[in-house]
């Protein structure tokens, strides 16, 4: 059975040159991008455009075409932007008449610092930094490039620039991704460096080089090796587990008891990378049966959509997604092969 196809016309004023050129890029590459990436067909003269394709990809089109519009006017248009804003129309409904063209209300989605502002892209990633702002313990799970660590590092600078704690946490298993890199060489910190390289990146982003290596120097950014946190009591303290999807259940139970008075703590990871020996369960795997329902603790959960990398990213996170499905139903009994039952 076909598909009927919709047909809408859109008039982009005023029409100004420069403007324009902006919004549909070298040789109507934006236009291009977006036709790739949803399935239509755009025909422009000047500043009217013509979209034709399935009725739900046309409303998807025009909802993206109409943001760049407004962005074209107060910023350059590269193909990430573009890329980005497709990304956004997957993971949102296409407004209706009477909000189309108007602002989002601002909400606690916007995250401040000192380097800028940073907003959640898309309802998981919206109530990810919504369950930060309001609840001691978060569990941010899902694949990669979903923006779960950055988020965290950017939820715990805002924190930390406003004195709500006196200092970040960034904490992370000491596990090799099927490598054995042997002997590190240097003190703790320089030997945890390599596995903490996501949030250092994050916090240079939001607050430079200099200040981070100030911070880290007074002990306002501490790095703390998971193997090395049993005993300890951090009050005042955001604090981040990274990669928690690579820790044991003895050792996530060690880390979440670990929170002190007025702490705030964020754990992420990715159920399907476990680096962890194949018959070990994993401890995030395990948490999120043993702790749903607790008042306090949030759970968020990604998916495939809400990947914000390269486009290529997003499609070969839903082939694993599919392949991993098909051996669910391969697997006696409906269990994932070699993970063990939670």
């Amino acid at each position: 059975m076909s598909v009927p196809l919709a047909t809408r016309d859109l008039a982009f004023e005023p029409v100004d040159n420069a403007r324009l050129a902006n919004f549909v890029g070298p040789m109507d590459e934006n236009l291009r991008h977006v036709e790739q990436r949803l399935d239509v067909q755009i025909s422009r003269r000047g500043g009217w455009v013509e979209i034709s394709g399935a009725p739900e990809a046309t409303a998807a089109a025009e909802h993206v075409l109409r943001h760049l519009f407004e962005l074209s006017a107060t910023e350059a248009l590269t193909p990430d932007r573009v890329h980005l804003a497709v990304q956004e129309a997957g993971m949102e409904p296409e407004p209706d008449a009477a909000t189309r063209g108007k602002s989002r209300p601002a909400d606690d989605a916007s995250i401040h610092t000192q380097r800028g502002g940073i907003r959640g892209r898309g309802p998981n990633q919206r109530q990810y930094l919504h369950n930060i702002r309001n609840c001691d313990l978060t569990f941010g799970i899902g694949p990669a490039g979903t923006g779960k660590t950055y988020l965290a590092v950017a939820c715990a600078v805002e924190a930390l620039q406003t004195d709500r704690v006196r200092r970040i946490v960034l904490v992370r298993p000491a596990v090799e991704a099927g490598e054995r890199l042997g002997f590190l060489p240097g003190d703790i910190g320089q030997k945890v460096d390599p596995y903490l390289r996501p949030m250092y990146d994050a916090l240079y982003d939001m607050m430079g080089f200099d200040r981070v290596a100030r911070a880290i120097e007074r002990q306002i950014i501490e790095i703390a090796p998971l193997a090395f946190m049993r005993g300890r009591s951090l009050n005042d303290a955001f604090i981040i587990l990274d990669e928690a999807q690579n820790t044991s259940i003895e050792q996530m139970k060690m880390f979440l008891t670990r929170m002190g008075f007025g702490s705030k703590a964020v754990v992420t990871g990715d159920i399907t990378q476990t680096d962890l020996p194949r018959q070990q369960l994993s401890g995030l795997r395990h948490v999120m049966n043993v702790l749903p329902g607790v008042e306090g603790v949030a759970f968020t959960y990604f998916n495939s959509r809400d990947v914000v990398r390269h486009p290529l990213v997003q499609r070969i996170v839903q082939a694993y997604e599919r392949k991993q499905a098909d051996a669910r139903q391969i697997e006696p009994g409906g269990g994932e092969p070699g993970g063990g039952e939670i």
